[in-house]
């Protein structure tokens, strides 16, 4: 076991961990950030998306040891500072963007990506800024509506 501090959500944590420890069990385990859901393990389903120095990453596709020294930011990151929810959150919780939840932080962390790098997508962008994410519950629709919404769009084309 060795100590892996990195800077996560605004705060420098320090917690052991084995080399081979993942990002997400980090989070999950060594720092009880529980909001990073594992889905998949085999990097399929986006339920883990956190950002790595701004960048989308799935969580269970690197080791913490390699993300040392970076800033991580998780679902629990994403609130305002008075503990309000964030633009992407509110516009999920408005737009219905979710139904059992369990998808819902990767989906608000790569929407959140998207929208850094891309303020006002298309409808399109949205859906492709969207494919590494698997959601069983929705037909992502409203996903996709609270996306748009969260840029400031309202029109969405019917399915």
């Amino acid at each position: 076991m060795t100590k892996v501090s990195m800077v996560v959500n605004g705060v420098s944590v320090t917690a052991e961990a084995e080399g081979r420890t993942l990002l997400s069990a980090y989070l999950r385990e060594g720092l009880g950030l529980t909001g990073t859901h594992v889905g998949c393990d085999t990097s399929q389903c986006g339920a883990c998306v956190v950002h790595i120095d701004g960048v989308a990453v799935k969580s269970c596709s690197v080791f913490a040891q390699d993300v040392a020294s970076a800033a991580v930011t998780t679902i629990e990151g994403m609130a305002n500072e008075d503990g309000s929810l964030g633009v992407v959150q509110q516009a999920f919780q408005d737009h219905h963007g979710l139904q059992c939840g369990f998808c819902t932080p990767g989906m608000v962390m790569s929407a959140s990506a998207l929208l850094a790098t891309n303020p006002r997508p298309t409808e399109a962008e949205v859906r492709h800024g969207l494919e590494g994410n698997i959601c069983r519950c929705t037909g992502y629709h409203n996903i996709v509506k609270a996306v748009l919404a969260a840029s400031g769009q309202t029109a969405i084309a019917a399915e």
